[in-house]
């Protein structure tokens, strides 16, 4: 029988006339499958630490991507992680709202309220992210050296994880966000249980127990430019030495002069 197979041509020793596989092109698959399970693997460990298991992926990613990662030529704003930060800001608001209205109740609408406002602003959410590890798990683009995206992702620690709030949200209802609130909020939240009181009614509360008359707070000096101005107030008590406070509106004068007034006869350290 004749053999008709096309000779084999081959850059190998003579006598061996197997094919010799392309280096490059069997690396590149092999470098694109690895890459791919190192992805998978840190989702898994990122949603371990989360404590909740996406049935879609992809919420959990665009929850982590800064718009500086975005493709310029074909950039939406909503496939970064600001539209869930807008939806896990109003989820964390009422999950937390429902948490002091059962943990605090008697305490009243102005307190509820200053315990709400402590909860949820930036500097707490960024804390809790941080406590994930989020930081490095955020997806940037060319921000600069690594200077500038180590400040970037700790300036918007708080955004990324509101946003992941949301993406849990939307992939597992709200018993889910729920539930990854009250695991990282309630020990929060209890932290201090004390009745939380601003320092102007603090000092009003600590007067009336002394027998002493209202708190009386007057404009010392006003300075700057109108857009701009700069108060300090004085605050005086029968038989005291008057205290004063600064601050960019009246009000926040006064309570600094509330402040300094009760650290000076109490000692205490007061809210608001």
């Amino acid at each position: 029988m004749i053999d008709d197979t096309p000779a084999i041509q081959t850059t190998a020793k003579s006598g061996d006339a197997s094919p010799q596989p392309d280096a490059a092109v069997e690396a590149a698959p092999k470098k694109k499958a690895g890459a791919g399970a190192r992805k998978t693997a840190a989702l898994n460990s990122l949603q371990t630490r989360i404590g909740h298991k996406f049935a879609k992926r992809a919420g959990l990613v665009t929850a982590l991507t800064h718009v500086s990662a975005l493709n310029p030529a074909k950039r939406n704003r909503a496939d970064s992680y600001q539209r869930m930060e807008f939806l896990g800001d109003h989820v964390l608001g009422l999950v937390i709202s429902d948490m002091l209205y059962k943990a605090f109740p008697k305490a009243d609408e102005g307190e509820l309220s200053k315990r709400l406002a402590d909860l949820v602003r930036r500097e707490t959410c960024a804390d809790v992210a941080r406590s994930l590890g989020l930081a490095e798990d955020i997806k940037l683009g060319a921000v600069g050296n690594a200077s500038a995206a180590a400040r970037l992702r700790e300036s918007v620690l708080g955004d990324i994880c509101e946003a992941v709030i949301g993406a849990i949200y939307l992939d597992g209802g709200f018993p889910a966000a729920s539930a990854f609130v009250e695991r990282h909020w309630t020990e929060r939240m209890l932290k201090n249980r004390r009745p939380m009181r601003d320092a102007k009614t603090a000092l009003q509360e600590w007067a009336q127990s002394k027998a002493l008359p209202t708190p009386v707070y007057k404009e010392i000096e006003r300075t700057g430019p109108h857009h701009d101005p700069h108060f300090r107030v004085a605050v005086t008590l029968p038989g005291l030495e008057p205290a004063e406070g600064v601050g960019g509106n009246k009000r926040a004068a006064e309570k600094n002069a509330a402040l300094a007034m009760l650290a000076r006869e109490v000692g205490g350290k007061y809210e608001g």
